[in-house]
């Protein structure tokens, strides 16, 4: 029992060995160490009442478990859904002008984007503004910027 224990010198001792002992449950490194930060931030918003239980480390070892069973439903139904879905082409998907993507690729995220969208996915500018959350006018921005950079490079590369 850590009755007098605070948080900080209890989660020192006991963090690694339900870190550890989570892995060995599910065989995961990521997953492990996701589902025992997730319990030991959950014991810490309720410490008051965790550090009372007979086994505080217990308490935390069901819920690090509980959270790597959602997980793993989770991760089966993903896998049901995906098995019925056509089998995607390969990426990376051979693009003609391998060159110009190239510089499209060290483009500004926002700017990348917008390209990839118009171009790639053939979506409209209100369309684009809609997926990335951003006003049409940011979008025609971002495009028109993209397009000045793409052009100004092509013809630096050009002799």
């Amino acid at each position: 029992m850590v009755d007098d224990a605070d948080f900080e010198d209890w989660y020192r001792l006991e963090h690694p060995r339900v870190a550890n002992g989570l892995y060995l449950i599910c065989g995961s490194v990521d997953n492990a160490r996701e589902a025992t930060d997730e319990a030991f931030a959950r014991a810490a918003a309720r410490w008051v009442r965790v550090r009372r239980m007979d086994s505080p480390t217990g308490w935390t070892f069901r819920v690090g478990m509980n959270l790597l069973r959602r997980e793993a439903r989770r991760g089966r139904r993903e896998a049901a859904a995906l098995e019925r879905l056509p089998k995607p082409a390969a990426l990376p998907v051979e693009l003609p002008d391998a060159e110009l993507w190239a510089a499209v690729r060290e483009l500004p995220d926002r700017q990348r984007q917008v390209v990839v969208l118009r171009f790639v996915g053939d979506l409209a500018e209100a369309e684009i503004g809609n997926v990335l959350g951003i006003k049409r006018g940011t979008v025609a921005s971002n495009l028109s910027r993209a397009l000045d950079a793409l052009t100004s490079k092509v013809q630096q590369e050009t002799p």
